[in-house]
């Protein structure tokens, strides 16, 4: 079977792992060719195909994901269950070898973590109200739970929307502001002082794993907004009225 390309961590080294992109898969139209979201109206057979791949490309036999709902919920995996029946929650967890963790995103943050001592891995969906409500910190806490020590924890932030590519509105800064202190404006950057805020995603992703303790972490830097070769991107679609959106993948799983 064909394997999708994707990009891979060093603070992940020696994992099964990959933060996939939009290539590589059988999908068509809006969807070409690599989306695995199952709520997407694209064809089921194709979809399912697309995760097919990408399960092979990481040594899988499935692929789990989630029914996710920008939550801080997180389920601890102790066996596989049917494509598309996932739970309603964001994050996941696991000590089970063999089951590969699948975050789906379309500018949201997947984050991917390991704690290689204690043979425990997560995997997360961060957008900004998850990020806001705690996703991180609760995955890093799901982790502890099942032996993981914060300070041995890797975290990866994968392909998600850039700050340049992330324009809001005064609102949505002051909604930070008011559930998370004054020093969430750090995160908000006006290219000149009459402009509208630009939200940096993946740093506040970044300063909330940091929150955590966690004991590496890197970053993609890869913007899904402006790698429109590369990545699906909901607000892509939305500038476009496209009126639906590819879902790309970040798996990870224990040997």
């Amino acid at each position: 079977m064909q394997q999708p390309p994707c990009f891979r961590s060093g603070a992940l080294a020696g994992l099964s792992h990959g933060f996939f992109g939009r290539k590589g898969g059988v999908s068509e139209g809006i969807y070409s060719s690599l989306n695995c979201g199952l709520g997407s109206d694209d064809a089921r057979d194709a979809v399912m195909e697309n995760r097919d791949r990408i399960a092979g490309a990481i040594g899988a036999t499935a692929l789990l994901s989630l029914y996710q709902v920008h939550s801080c919920d997180v389920v601890t995996v102790d066996s596989p269950w049917t494509p598309g029946e996932g739970a309603k929650a964001d994050a996941m967890v696991t000590r089970q070898r063999g089951i590969a963790l699948g975050i789906l995103t379309a500018d949201c943050a997947p984050i991917l973590f390991a704690d290689r001592a204690a043979g425990v891995i997560g995997a997360a969906h961060a957008g900004w109200k998850g990020a806001l409500g705690g996703i991180a910190e609760a995955t890093v806490a799901a982790m502890v739970t099942l032996g993981a020590e914060p300070s041995r924890i890797a975290a990866v932030i994968g392909p998600c929307i850039g700050r340049a590519s992330y324009e809001v509105g005064p609102e949505f800064e002051a909604r930070f502001i008011e559930l998370d202190g004054a020093d969430s404006a750090r995160f908000f950057h006006r290219p000149d002082p009459a402009a509208r805020p630009h939200f940096d995603l993946p740093a506040y992703v970044a300063a909330r794993l940091r929150r955590a303790h966690v004991g590496t972490l890197e970053l993609t830097g890869l913007d899904t907004f402006a790698g429109e070769g590369d990545f699906f991107s909901f607000r892509r679609t939305t500038h476009r009225g496209e009126g639906d959106y590819g879902r790309e993948v970040a798996a990870i799983m224990l040997d």
